[in-house]
Protein backbone atom coordinates (compact mmCIF):
# COMPACT_ATOMS: atom_id res chain seq x y z
CA UNK A 1 0.00 0.00 0.00
CA UNK A 2 1.84 3.66 -0.78
CA UNK A 3 2.54 5.55 1.90
CA UNK A 4 0.06 8.43 0.60
CA UNK A 5 -2.83 6.48 2.85
CA UNK A 6 -1.14 7.90 6.41
CA UNK A 7 -1.21 11.41 4.92
CA UNK A 8 -4.93 11.42 4.72
CA UNK A 9 -5.55 10.27 7.71
CA UNK A 10 -5.16 13.60 9.71
CA UNK A 11 -7.28 16.39 9.32
CA UNK A 12 -7.41 20.11 10.60
CA UNK A 13 -9.06 20.41 13.69
CA UNK A 14 -9.86 23.96 12.98
CA UNK A 15 -12.58 25.25 10.66
CA UNK A 16 -11.80 27.29 7.64
CA UNK A 17 -15.24 27.44 6.55
CA UNK A 18 -18.23 25.68 7.53
CA UNK A 19 -21.01 24.67 5.77
CA UNK A 20 -24.35 23.61 7.35
CA UNK A 21 -28.00 22.66 5.93
CA UNK A 22 -26.82 22.95 1.96
CA UNK A 23 -29.34 20.65 0.09
CA UNK A 24 -28.41 20.06 -4.08
CA UNK A 25 -30.52 18.02 -6.00
CA UNK A 26 -29.16 16.95 -10.22
CA UNK A 27 -25.94 15.04 -10.72
CA UNK A 28 -22.66 15.05 -8.70
CA UNK A 29 -20.57 18.12 -10.46
CA UNK A 30 -17.40 17.17 -11.88
CA UNK A 31 -14.61 19.71 -11.04
CA UNK A 32 -11.86 19.94 -13.65
CA UNK A 33 -8.48 19.16 -12.70
CA UNK A 34 -9.35 17.50 -9.27
CA UNK A 35 -8.40 13.78 -8.42
CA UNK A 36 -10.69 11.06 -7.70
CA UNK A 37 -11.60 10.77 -3.87
CA UNK A 38 -10.80 7.90 -2.51
CA UNK A 39 -13.27 5.05 -2.25
CA UNK A 40 -14.53 4.30 1.23
CA UNK A 41 -13.74 0.78 2.34
CA UNK A 42 -16.86 0.25 4.30
CA UNK A 43 -20.33 2.37 4.31
CA UNK A 44 -22.89 1.91 7.23
CA UNK A 45 -26.22 3.79 6.51
CA UNK A 46 -28.89 4.26 8.31
CA UNK A 47 -28.34 1.58 10.33
CA UNK A 48 -30.93 0.60 13.00
CA UNK A 49 -30.79 -2.71 15.36
CA UNK A 50 -33.67 -3.89 17.91
CA UNK A 51 -33.39 -7.25 19.50
CA UNK A 52 -36.58 -8.88 21.02
CA UNK A 53 -37.23 -7.74 24.84
CA UNK A 54 -40.43 -8.97 27.71
CA UNK A 55 -42.25 -5.75 27.25
CA UNK A 56 -41.47 -5.74 22.98
CA UNK A 57 -38.72 -4.36 20.77
CA UNK A 58 -35.54 -2.82 22.63
CA UNK A 59 -33.65 -0.48 20.37
CA UNK A 60 -29.63 -0.87 20.60
CA UNK A 61 -28.47 1.26 17.38
CA UNK A 62 -30.52 4.23 16.04
CA UNK A 63 -29.91 5.73 12.43
CA UNK A 64 -25.56 4.73 11.95
CA UNK A 65 -24.05 6.60 9.75
CA UNK A 66 -20.84 7.08 8.56
CA UNK A 67 -17.74 5.55 5.94
CA UNK A 68 -14.78 3.76 7.39
CA UNK A 69 -11.84 4.40 4.94
CA UNK A 70 -8.68 2.11 3.58
CA UNK A 71 -6.02 2.65 6.43
CA UNK A 72 -7.96 4.43 9.25
CA UNK A 73 -7.18 3.11 12.78
CA UNK A 74 -11.12 4.09 14.24
CA UNK A 75 -11.89 3.95 18.21
CA UNK A 76 -15.16 3.89 19.17
CA UNK A 77 -15.90 5.23 22.57
CA UNK A 78 -19.73 5.42 24.49
CA UNK A 79 -21.14 4.47 28.29
CA UNK A 80 -21.43 1.05 28.82
CA UNK A 81 -24.56 -0.40 27.29
CA UNK A 82 -24.45 1.64 24.21
CA UNK A 83 -24.09 -0.95 21.30
CA UNK A 84 -20.47 -0.58 20.70
CA UNK A 85 -19.90 -4.11 20.46
CA UNK A 86 -23.04 -4.48 18.95
CA UNK A 87 -22.03 -2.52 16.14
CA UNK A 88 -18.80 -4.42 15.83
CA UNK A 89 -21.17 -7.54 15.36
CA UNK A 90 -22.70 -5.59 12.65
CA UNK A 91 -19.50 -5.18 10.86
CA UNK A 92 -18.14 -9.10 11.50
CA UNK A 93 -21.37 -10.37 9.79
CA UNK A 94 -22.41 -12.27 12.90
CA UNK A 95 -25.75 -10.13 12.77
CA UNK A 96 -28.05 -8.10 10.87
CA UNK A 97 -28.66 -5.30 11.18
CA UNK A 98 -33.15 -4.78 11.69
CA UNK A 99 -32.98 -1.80 9.17
CA UNK A 100 -30.30 0.39 6.85
CA UNK A 101 -27.20 -1.56 5.04
CA UNK A 102 -23.62 -2.13 5.45
CA UNK A 103 -21.28 -2.37 2.76
CA UNK A 104 -17.74 -3.69 2.46
CA UNK A 105 -16.21 -2.24 -1.02
CA UNK A 106 -19.95 -1.88 -2.40
CA UNK A 107 -20.68 -5.35 -1.14
CA UNK A 108 -23.41 -5.48 1.35
CA UNK A 109 -22.08 -7.72 4.39
CA UNK A 110 -23.96 -11.18 4.57
CA UNK A 111 -21.80 -13.54 7.45
CA UNK A 112 -18.92 -13.93 8.58
CA UNK A 113 -15.77 -14.03 6.09
CA UNK A 114 -12.14 -14.10 6.21
CA UNK A 115 -12.00 -10.47 4.79
CA UNK A 116 -12.95 -8.98 8.30
CA UNK A 117 -10.49 -10.37 11.19
CA UNK A 118 -11.75 -10.36 14.40
CA UNK A 119 -9.94 -9.98 17.40
CA UNK A 120 -11.91 -10.60 21.07
CA UNK A 121 -10.66 -9.86 24.55
CA UNK A 122 -10.85 -13.18 25.47
CA UNK A 123 -8.98 -14.89 22.89
CA UNK A 124 -11.09 -18.31 21.18
CA UNK A 125 -7.76 -19.84 20.92
CA UNK A 126 -7.15 -23.40 20.87
CA UNK A 127 -5.42 -24.63 24.03
CA UNK A 128 -4.46 -27.76 22.68
CA UNK A 129 -2.91 -26.46 19.64
CA UNK A 130 1.00 -24.81 19.43
CA UNK A 131 1.05 -21.38 18.90
CA UNK A 132 2.27 -22.07 15.32
CA UNK A 133 -0.90 -24.77 14.69
CA UNK A 134 -3.04 -21.63 16.15
CA UNK A 135 -2.06 -19.10 13.97
CA UNK A 136 -2.08 -21.28 10.82
CA UNK A 137 -5.44 -22.12 11.70
CA UNK A 138 -7.25 -19.97 9.07
CA UNK A 139 -5.18 -20.32 6.02
CA UNK A 140 -5.40 -24.07 6.74
CA UNK A 141 -9.39 -24.59 6.89
CA UNK A 142 -9.17 -21.85 3.85
CA UNK A 143 -7.50 -24.78 2.13
CA UNK A 144 -4.16 -22.82 1.31
CA UNK A 145 -0.79 -25.17 0.73
CA UNK A 146 1.00 -26.08 3.62
CA UNK A 147 4.18 -24.74 1.71
CA UNK A 148 2.19 -21.44 0.90
CA UNK A 149 1.16 -20.86 4.18
CA UNK A 150 3.59 -22.15 6.80
CA UNK A 151 6.19 -18.83 5.34
CA UNK A 152 3.44 -16.51 6.31
CA UNK A 153 2.95 -18.11 9.84
CA UNK A 154 6.66 -17.84 10.56
CA UNK A 155 6.25 -14.01 9.19
CA UNK A 156 3.73 -13.05 11.56
CA UNK A 157 4.79 -14.60 14.55
CA UNK A 158 7.75 -12.43 13.96
CA UNK A 159 5.51 -9.53 13.64
CA UNK A 160 3.97 -10.00 17.23
CA UNK A 161 7.02 -11.00 18.85
CA UNK A 162 6.00 -14.98 19.42
CA UNK A 163 9.51 -16.93 17.25
CA UNK A 164 10.94 -18.46 20.10
CA UNK A 165 7.69 -20.06 21.40
CA UNK A 166 5.64 -20.93 18.11
CA UNK A 167 6.24 -24.67 19.49
CA UNK A 168 4.12 -23.65 23.08
CA UNK A 169 0.52 -24.63 23.58
CA UNK A 170 -1.50 -21.95 24.06
CA UNK A 171 -2.13 -22.86 27.86
CA UNK A 172 1.51 -21.95 28.84
CA UNK A 173 1.27 -18.47 27.77
CA UNK A 174 0.27 -15.47 29.37
CA UNK A 175 -2.51 -13.57 28.84
CA UNK A 176 -0.50 -10.76 27.01
CA UNK A 177 1.03 -13.17 24.67
CA UNK A 178 -2.03 -14.97 23.83
CA UNK A 179 -3.38 -12.26 22.59
CA UNK A 180 -0.70 -11.23 20.57
CA UNK A 181 -1.35 -15.26 19.10
CA UNK A 182 -5.00 -14.06 18.39
CA UNK A 183 -3.52 -10.76 16.81
CA UNK A 184 -1.25 -13.06 14.29
CA UNK A 185 -3.60 -15.26 13.87
CA UNK A 186 -6.60 -12.63 12.52
CA UNK A 187 -3.70 -10.71 10.42
CA UNK A 188 -2.42 -13.87 8.99
CA UNK A 189 -5.38 -13.98 6.40
CA UNK A 190 -4.68 -10.64 5.13
CA UNK A 191 -8.36 -9.42 5.97
CA UNK A 192 -9.31 -6.04 4.54
CA UNK A 193 -10.08 -4.78 7.94
CA UNK A 194 -9.32 -6.01 11.75
CA UNK A 195 -12.00 -5.79 14.02
CA UNK A 196 -10.84 -5.74 17.80
CA UNK A 197 -13.21 -5.68 20.55
CA UNK A 198 -11.79 -4.24 24.01
CA UNK A 199 -8.81 -6.27 23.08
CA UNK A 200 -6.70 -5.39 25.80
CA UNK A 201 -9.35 -5.17 28.96
CA UNK A 202 -8.51 -7.86 30.95
CA UNK A 203 -4.75 -7.08 30.48
CA UNK A 204 -3.00 -5.55 33.43
CA UNK A 205 -1.37 -1.87 32.81
CA UNK A 206 1.90 -2.76 32.27
CA UNK A 207 1.09 -5.99 29.25
CA UNK A 208 -1.76 -3.47 27.87
CA UNK A 209 0.28 -0.58 27.40
CA UNK A 210 3.27 -3.15 25.34
CA UNK A 211 0.27 -4.29 23.34
CA UNK A 212 -0.54 -1.33 22.50
CA UNK A 213 2.24 -0.46 20.84
CA UNK A 214 2.49 -3.27 18.88
CA UNK A 215 -0.82 -3.33 17.50
CA UNK A 216 0.15 1.12 16.55
CA UNK A 217 3.38 -0.83 15.25
CA UNK A 218 1.52 -3.41 13.03
CA UNK A 219 -0.89 -0.85 11.95
CA UNK A 220 1.52 1.84 10.65
CA UNK A 221 4.22 -0.22 9.21
CA UNK A 222 1.24 -2.50 7.03
CA UNK A 223 -1.82 -0.18 6.59
CA UNK A 224 -4.34 -2.38 7.91
CA UNK A 225 -7.50 -1.18 8.33
CA UNK A 226 -8.39 -1.36 12.31
CA UNK A 227 -11.79 -0.43 14.08
CA UNK A 228 -11.66 -0.84 18.12
CA UNK A 229 -13.67 -0.78 20.68
CA UNK A 230 -12.59 0.60 24.22
CA UNK A 231 -14.03 2.02 27.30
CA UNK A 232 -10.39 4.09 28.17
CA UNK A 233 -10.31 7.19 26.42
CA UNK A 234 -6.85 7.77 26.98
CA UNK A 235 -6.26 4.26 24.98
CA UNK A 236 -8.30 5.80 21.69
CA UNK A 237 -6.08 8.88 21.75
CA UNK A 238 -2.87 7.43 21.65
CA UNK A 239 -4.17 4.43 18.54
CA UNK A 240 -6.84 6.38 16.77
CA UNK A 241 -6.67 8.39 13.97
CA UNK A 242 -10.54 8.85 14.52
CA UNK A 243 -12.64 8.65 17.23
CA UNK A 244 -16.10 7.71 17.13
CA UNK A 245 -18.39 8.24 20.22
CA UNK A 246 -21.95 6.60 20.96
CA UNK A 247 -24.47 7.95 23.04
CA UNK A 248 -26.17 6.26 25.82
CA UNK A 249 -28.79 3.13 25.09
CA UNK A 250 -29.72 3.42 22.04
CA UNK A 251 -26.48 4.44 20.32
CA UNK A 252 -26.49 7.10 18.39
CA UNK A 253 -23.09 9.17 16.66
CA UNK A 254 -22.72 12.12 18.35
CA UNK A 255 -18.74 12.77 17.78
CA UNK A 256 -16.40 11.63 15.21
CA UNK A 257 -12.94 13.30 15.21
CA UNK A 258 -9.56 13.00 14.01
CA UNK A 259 -6.61 12.82 15.93
CA UNK A 260 -2.92 12.57 15.35
CA UNK A 261 -1.21 11.33 18.55
CA UNK A 262 -0.92 8.31 17.28
CA UNK A 263 1.45 9.32 14.43
CA UNK A 264 3.29 11.77 16.29
CA UNK A 265 4.30 8.69 18.60
CA UNK A 266 5.32 6.77 15.86
CA UNK A 267 6.98 9.45 13.30
CA UNK A 268 8.33 11.64 16.14
CA UNK A 269 8.90 9.45 19.13
CA UNK A 270 6.70 11.68 21.16
CA UNK A 271 6.36 8.89 24.31
CA UNK A 272 5.11 11.43 26.88
CA UNK A 273 2.85 12.95 24.90
CA UNK A 274 -0.32 11.85 27.23
CA UNK A 275 1.31 14.45 29.61
CA UNK A 276 1.09 17.49 26.89
CA UNK A 277 -2.07 19.96 26.77
CA UNK A 278 -3.24 19.11 23.87
CA UNK A 279 -3.55 15.43 24.93
CA UNK A 280 -5.43 16.52 28.33
CA UNK A 281 -7.58 19.04 25.85
CA UNK A 282 -8.77 16.12 24.12
CA UNK A 283 -8.90 13.47 27.05
CA UNK A 284 -11.38 16.02 28.94
CA UNK A 285 -13.69 16.60 25.92
CA UNK A 286 -14.11 12.90 25.33
CA UNK A 287 -14.91 12.39 29.28
CA UNK A 288 -16.85 14.91 29.35
CA UNK A 289 -18.92 14.10 26.44
CA UNK A 290 -18.90 10.14 27.48
CA UNK A 291 -20.30 11.07 31.03
CA UNK A 292 -23.04 14.06 30.10
CA UNK A 293 -25.14 10.89 28.27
Amino acid sequence: MSESWKEKLYEPSDELIAVENVNYEGPEPIVEGEGTPEEELITIDHVDLSYDGNTGPIKALEDINFNIFPGEFICVLGPSGCGKSTLLKILAGFIAPTTGTVKLEGEEIEGTDWHRGVVFQHPPLYNWYSVRKNVGFGPKVRGLPKEEYEPLVDEYLEKVGLSEFAEKKIYELSGGMQQRVSIARALINNPEILLMDEPFGALDALTRESVQDLTRKIWWETGKTIFFITHDVEEALLLASRIIVLSRHPGRVIEDIHVDFSRQIVEENATDIKFTEEFYKYREQLLRLINSQ
